[in-house]
Parts: C-alpha cells; sequence; structure tokens
C-alpha cells in the first residue's frame, strides 16, 4: 500500500476502529442477520483492510456480544438469546430506572440540552415516520439520560443492552403508528426531561418504569403475533 493510500485510508477512519464501527452497524441494522457467518476475507476485499485489524476488531465486537467466535477460527454474528429474553427484559427495566434516577441527581445544564436536541430528533424521526430512525434516536435519548447519570459502568451496560434493543425491535417491529405530533413516545420522553430537570428521583424512577414496562409488553405482543402468523395453516 503507498503512502498516499494508508494517508486516506487513515482520513477515514483506517483500522480496526473503522471495520469495527462498520461491523456494528450492520450487525445493529441487520444487515448482517443472526447466525450470519463473516467472511474474513470478503470483508478485508470489502474495507480495503488487511486481516490484522479485522480480526481486532472481531474480537472487540466478541467482547460486546455481538460475534461468536467458534472453535475451528469461523466468526458468526450472535443470536439474540430468546430462551433466556425474560433475563433482558429485567435489565432493562432496572438500567431504564437506574440511569434515569442518577439523571435527576447528578445532571448539569449542557446535559438537559443535550437531551432536548435528541429529543427533537426523535420527535421528527416519528413525524416522518421513520421506523429506523426512531430504534437509534431512541436509543441515543437513553444512552443521554445514562451520561448524566455519571456512572460509567451504568453507561457501559445500559449501552450494550439499548444495542441488544435495537436488534429485536428492528427484527420485529412493524410500525401502525400515526406520523403526527403529539405521540405518545414523544410525550413520555418530554415527562421524563421534565422529572429530571426538576431533580425529582421518584417521578423519574415511576415514569421510567412504565416506559421500559411499555417497551417490554410492545416486544411480547409483536412477538407473540409473528409466532402466531408461523403456526397458520
Amino acid at each position: 500500500m503507498s503512502d498516499g493510500d494508508d494517508q486516506h485510508e487513515r482520513k477515514r477512519g483506517t483500522g480496526a476502529r473503522f471495520v469495527y464501527d462498520t461491523l456494528r452497524e450492520e450487525i445493529l441494522s441487520l444487515a448482517l442477520q443472526p447466525g450470519e457467518p463473516i467472511d474474513e476475507i470478503g470483508l478485508a476485499d470489502r474495507l480495503s483492510m488487511s486481516r490484522t485489524p479485522i480480526r481486532e476488531a472481531l474480537v472487540r465486537l466478541a467482547g460486546d456480544g455481538l460475534v461468536a467466535m467458534l472453535p475451528n477460527r469461523s466468526t458468526v454474528v450472535s443470536q439474540i438469546d430468546f430462551p433466556n429474553l425474560h433475563h433482558f427484559f429485567d435489565a432493562m427495566t432496572l438500567m431504564y430506572r437506574v440511569t434515569t434516577r442518577l439523571a435527576a441527581q447528578f445532571h448539569d445544564a449542557d446535559d438537559l440540552d443535550a437531551l432536548n436536541v435528541r429529543q427533537d430528533a426523535f420527535a421528527k424521526a416519528v413525524l416522518d415516520g421513520d421506523t429506523a430512525g426512531m430504534i437509534q434516536l431512541n436509543r441515543d435519548f437513553h444512552v443521554a439520560i445514562a451520561e448524566a447519570g455519571r456512572n460509567p459502568y451504568y453507561l457501559q451496560l445500559f449501552s450494550r443492552l439499548l444495542d441488544e434493543g435495537r436488534r429485536i425491535l428492528r427484527l420485529y417491529y412493524y410500525p401502525t403508528f400515526e406520523p403526527r405530533l403529539p405521540h405518545p413516545y414523544i410525550q413520555e420522553h418530554a415527562a421524563i426531561i421534565a422529572a429530571i430537570a426538576a431533580r425529582d428521583v421518584d417521578t423519574c424512577d415511576l415514569l421510567a418504569k412504565e416506559h421500559a414496562d411499555k417497551i417490554v409488553q410492545q416486544i411480547r405482543t409483536m412477538m407473540a403475533r409473528d409466532l402466531r402468523q408461523d403456526l397458520i395453516l
């Protein structure tokens, strides 16, 4: 590779970080499906990378739980653990509550600005009927709440849970909402922002739990509906 080519790669985000970001988005958007094998040679050709950054990125993705590196040295996109999904729901609900409570205690003005920016972006996606955008921006909104809570361990765990939630929602979510304002999702977010701004910890806890419970119920309903469709003869 020439010096010019090497500089071009660095400008676009070269190496393991570039591969990681690319694969991570393809996995979370379901461009790469659960269980799909990852062809390292083909990936290296597609991204114009050597095998070394490819392997480094895959090791990091395995640490995130997004890929599984098998004993025969092949790598596949991690399956969604449906039999243990109730554990995922429990952890997700707890993180919604904990991070929102902490945000009420420790946020500053910049955090509120960030929440309002992400809320506006989410509202626009709802109004546009942009399902993929809604799923991504809902994740970003709740990550911003976790950031305002000032606990890096909760932030890391919650981000991982929200990313797994993105895969589940992209797999099952066929929305029937009307592209209009106000919308219940937007109103719930607005109420959470107001409670955080007021430093009302108890209300934050209640709102976060109700919000999480609705999401969990929505996923369960969608899964049950798809199961019924599969059983139709």
